[in-house]
């Protein structure tokens, strides 16, 4: 091997990610040294427990329950543990000692990102993420570099593998919610408390950062429209089939063009109706995909492994190794492009079209009476269909019932939603079954 310079590099965490990083760099440290032109010498791995079970096995002489000496003595520091603290405490402590640093931690990233690049920009230190939004798949560099001289007009990515997995099994076998769930509990796709995933707030983390980039503009989390996939039941999946189309959890990135030059960008996250032409449809299981639309680039797709230990510390090493070309080649770091400063709306002002269920009296003049409400509201129908609901299905209904499933042209989603409350009002709708957006026209 080439006599190289050496770099040190700490691991914080070691995990199902941090512990199949540390054998990858123990493993094919000469290989990798030749692609980053130093030698990377992992000096230390910081966990809370050094007896804990590991996915691999590793020197137990790396691991060490005081991270202290790793952050202050490391030229480059990767955080793995995950949460809030203590990595923020953590990172900052490594920038603020002249440490690049390498993390996967999108909750840390969504809420405390501008501090942590703001202090990285102080010092000339490079924070690296790529791993945090997509597991394996390259998006982060692709939106931060590739695409920099671009305008980025619509992100609309699948970015949850757990919740993917659930919706495709549910639409492919026709299972239920509940047993798809557990069963993604047993397959470690799912946590105990699968909170973070079906009610969307891991999606939510993801877009806040890939909106970030994509627009030049921070995107605080609290400014994500945020709606999981509790709701979502078979007969719903069946609707969406019988329609063409196919149900994901997006994370829905986009830039909404206003009178007088003005701009503005809303980011949300919610299950939503896609056609099945296109390419998100075909995203099955636990992957994951980014569909990404520039206005000189056009339409791009990324796609792959959204998550998994060996699967994310590819993108983990990735960020190593350009960490470590940075500090071969020195200068400073490159800091995050986030002065566009463009207003995050809120989703009232999106305009999409509409898939509306509703249970209804069935008796004549029900049908005019919905369609001139929705009229009423701005609200143009583009389809209507109409089954009687059996008798035995509609306990508890003082009459004959039927379903309407109405599907819209473009709407404002203030305006749909005044419209939907104003239909459930109506004394003829018995109950609104669901409301869907339909995306990626």
């Amino acid at each position: 091997m080439t006599d190289y310079r050496r770099l040190r590099v700490a691991l914080l965490g070691a995990g199902a990610v941090g512990s199949q990083v540390a054998a990858l760099l123990l493993k094919h440290g000469d290989e990798l040294a030749d692609r980053a032109g130093a030698s990377l010498e992992l000096v230390g791995i910081a966990v809370r427990d050094v007896d804990a079970p590991r996915d691999v096995d590793l020197p137990r002489e790396l691991f060490t329950t005081d991270p202290e000496p790793l952050l202050v003595g490391s030229d480059i520091v990767i955080e793995l543990m995950g949460g809030i603290e203590p990595a923020r405490t953590s990172l900052l402590q490594a920038i603020n000692a002249g440490a690049d640093v390498v993390t996967a931690n999108k909750a840390l990233l969504a809420t405390h990102g501008p501090e942590i690049f703001e202090a990285a920009d102080q010092v000339g230190a490079q924070v690296y993420y790529e791993a945090a939004a997509a597991g394996a798949i390259p998006i982060i560099r692709p939106l931060r570099d590739s695409l920099a001289g671009d305008r980025v007009q619509r992100i609309m990515g699948i970015v949850n593998g757990t919740t993917n997995y659930i919706l495709d099994r549910m639409d492919t076998e026709g299972a239920e919610f509940s047993d798809v769930l557990a069963q993604a509990q047993s397959l470690g796709y799912a946590e105990a408390d699968p909170t973070a995933d079906v009610d969307g707030y891991d999606a939510a983390q993801k877009a806040a950062i890939l909106a970030s980039l994509a627009f030049h503009t921070t995107v605080p989390l609290e400014a994500v429209h945020r709606e999981g996939i509790r709701s979502i039941d078979k007969q719903m999946i069946d609707d969406a089939r019988h329609a063409g189309y196919v149900i994901k959890l997006l994370a829905v990135c986009e830039r909404l063009p206003g009178d007088d030059g003005w701009e503005a960008i809303s980011v949300r996250v919610y299950p939503a109706l896609v056609d099945r032409a296109h390419p998100l449809a075909s995203v099955h299981g636990a992957n994951n995909a980014v569909f990404v639309q520039a206005e000189a680039a056009g339409n791009l797709m990324f796609y792959g492994a959204g998550a998994g230990g060996v699967q994310t510390a590819s993108a983990v090493l990735g960020d190593v190794v350009s960490a470590a070309r940075r500090h071969i080649a020195g200068g400073v770091g490159v800091g995050e492009s986030t002065r566009a400063n463009l207003p995050t709306v809120s989703i009232g002002h999106v305009t999409t079209r509409y898939q509306i269920t509703l249970e209804v009296d069935d008796r004549p003049g029900v049908l005019a009476t919905v369609a001139g409400t929705l009229s009423d509201g701005r609200v143009s129908i583009a389809t209507v269909e109409q089954t009687v609901i059996d008798p035995a299905d509609a306990a508890g209904q003082p009459g004959p019932t039927a379903r309407l499933v109405i599907g819209t042209h473009k709407a404002r989603e203030q305006d749909l939603s005044e419209t939907v409350q104003r239909l459930a009002e109506s004394g003829v709708v018995e109950r609104v079954v669901s409301v869907l957006r339909v995306e990626g026209d």
